[in-house]
């Protein structure tokens, strides 16, 4: 069972990324996932937070990495879990629902 909170931190922007043309938008991405994790898990241990990378950042770490999707040309919305990257683009569940598993988080019953 996950003993500390798990941060779940989207990345994202209200412009659709060019490579992801008919993707839902990174919004719409950080609220699916909220529900799709609420259907399985017992969220009760999980924090969720919405990065808009347009937009100034008052914590460096949020800033720094958007500078880092910006030189790279990462694809968004970029999905974390704490502190590992688990989707990039256009995300599926199977990746961040085996992190959730590996971090001990409680199934719904």
């Amino acid at each position: 069972m996950a003993s500390e909170k798990i941060m779940i931190t989207v990345y994202g922007s209200k412009q659709i990324c060019a490579s992801c043309v008919g993707a839902p938008g990174s919004k719409d991405t950080y609220e699916w996932l909220q529900a799709a994790i609420g259907r399985k898990y017992v969220v009760d241990m999980v924090d969720y937070t919405y990065i808009d990378i347009n937009e100034p950042q008052k914590e460096l770490i949020h800033q720094e990495f958007i500078n880092e999707m910006m030189e790279e040309d990462m694809f968004y919305p970029i999905i974390f879990i704490n502190d590992k990257i688990v989707a990039e683009g256009i995300p599926t569940l199977k990746p961040i629902y085996r992190t959730l598993d590996d971090l001990g988080l409680p199934l719904v019953n």
